[in-house]
């Protein structure tokens, strides 16, 4: 089987050394591995070449989550399998990737993700995500499993995952034009064209963000917004506020031991999360001025803008 690795980069930073130095480590290698990096600053792209990656420079306008990995799935296209990596998720085990794409021995698996683990400078906030968002207990979810697992069936982070060529073409590929979640909408699709999702605990990197409770708003808008436009995800796999009280509740927990500060410090994120998510909702009608300024991506709803008065100009 032939693997490809795929990472978008931007300003990579002096942690991409430890990218690099993961990525060397292990005892299986891809075939292939392509950086698409979108015109940094620094010395990312340089790296990368010296390492032995492909690199294909974009401008950093054209960047978009969904079609920018489409993008580079189409030009690996002789890899029947590809591994998504984000710039800051560090391989943290020598067989970390072999462990990701064993579950592919499996003719049913169509896209399988790993377990992200803390940095060792994760808040106790940062750290619980990642604990309640990626287990120490493996598993492989088909459609059926919607009804026990909910909105959590279709859940896949492309900062570690893999795709069946074969698999994600058949459902369209990454949907391009997107907000956030390009590798959740890739994964429901994949549930309802009836293959299997793996996720795989043995397979880890290390990848978490001390978010405050402005970027939290942001993030939770976006998600907000996404759900309000692609809301059959919704309707075939169930509501997400189930989920977020789940968590709540968890993440409470969890900070017993850290003390009040860090238990007060969550409640100000949960609600500045839950305002973020309700406002998102309310995206399609507020105007693109605020979107842009309440998101954590201003120049998409500038793009979704320009694209909306041009096709009004051509009708």
């Amino acid at each position: 089987m032939r693997v490809g690795l795929l990472v978008p980069t931007l300003n990579a930073g002096p942690a991409w050394h430890d990218w690099l130095a993961g990525l060397a480590r292990q005892s299986r290698q891809p075939d292939r591995a392509l950086v698409i990096d979108s015109g940094s600053d620094d010395d990312t792209a340089a790296l990368a070449r010296a390492a032995g990656l492909e690199v294909e420079s974009i401008d950093r306008r054209e960047f978009d989550h969904g079609g920018t990995r489409q993008r580079g799935i189409d030009r690996l296209a002789d890899c029947a399998v590809v591994v998504c990596l984000t710039q800051d998720a560090i391989l943290t085990d020598p067989t970390s990737l072999a462990a990701l794409l064993k579950v592919f021995d499996d003719p049913a698996v169509g896209a399988a993700w790993g377990r992200q683990l803390p940095h060792a400078d994760a808040t106790p906030v940062a750290a619980h995500a990642r604990a309640f968002n990626y287990p120490a207990q493996s598993r492989i979810v088909s459609y059926d499993d919607r009804h026990r697992y909910g909105i959590k069936t279709a859940f896949c982070s492309n900062s570690f995952a893999a795709w069946r060529r074969e698999a994600l073409d058949a459902v369209g590929g990454f949907p391009s034009a997107t907000l956030l979640a390009e590798d959740m909408f890739a994964c429901a699709r994949l549930l309802k064209a009836g293959w299997r999702v793996a996720y795989v605990a043995d397979a880890t990197v290390r990848h978490s963000h001390n978010f405050g409770w402005l970027a939290e708003f942001r993030r939770y808008f976006d998600t907000g917004a996404t759900h309000a436009s692609e809301d059959w995800l919704l309707r075939e796999f169930g509501n997400a506020g189930g989920e977020g009280l789940r968590f709540a509740r968890a993440e409470q927990h969890f900070l017993r031991q850290h003390g009040w500060r860090w238990r007060l410090v969550a409640v100000r994120q949960l609600t500045a999360k839950w305002v973020g998510y309700k406002l998102g909702r309310l995206a399609p009608r507020l105007p693109t001025g605020l979107c842009c300024h309440l998101s954590s991506q201003p120049a998409y709803w500038l793009r979704r803008n320009e694209t909306a008065q041009a096709d009004k100009q051509n009708k």
